[in-house]
Parts: structure tokens; C-alpha cells; sequence
């Protein structure tokens, strides 16, 4: 879990301060709990998506079998 300070809006985009670094990032707005303001904490979690990173490398090696033989010299 890494913790993040709110710091203001600019746009449609939250300044997060983020870890003892107070490390600044754009996040957006629309991703932001509700009831949260400027000021606030915010605990952040984060995952690996294996299925999503699976379904990728699989389309990815798709298209690539789907060119073999297209492009030539």
C-alpha cells in the first residue's frame, strides 16, 4: 500500500504527493474516491493484471503470425 497526499487540482488532473519521497503525479480526476479534497489521504493499492498482460501477449503474437509472409523484401 502507498500512501498519497492530495494536493490540489490543476485541470481535470489530481496532484498526488506520493510516499516519503512526496513524489509529485497527475492522476485523474474521475479516478479519485468519492468526497475526497485537496488536503486528504489516500491509500493507494496496486496489482499485476496477469490475465490482461496474458491477453495482450496473446493478441500481440497473433497479429504477428496474422503479417508473416505480407512483408517482403
Amino acid at each position: 500500500m502507498i500512501s498519497a497526499y492530495f494536493d490540489r487540482l490543476e485541470g481535470n488532473k489530481a496532484v498526488l504527493l506520493v510516499g516519503e519521497e512526496l513524489t509529485k503525479v497527475n492522476f485523474p480526476q474521475d479516478y479519485l474516491p468519492p468526497g475526497i479534497s485537496p488536503g486528504d489521504y489516500v491509500k493507494i493499492t496496486m496489482e499485476r493484471d496477469a490475465e490482461a498482460t496474458e491477453e495482450a501477449e496473446d493478441e500481440a503474437l497473433d497479429l504477428l503470425k496474422g503479417s508473416q509472409g505480407k512483408f517482403t523484401r
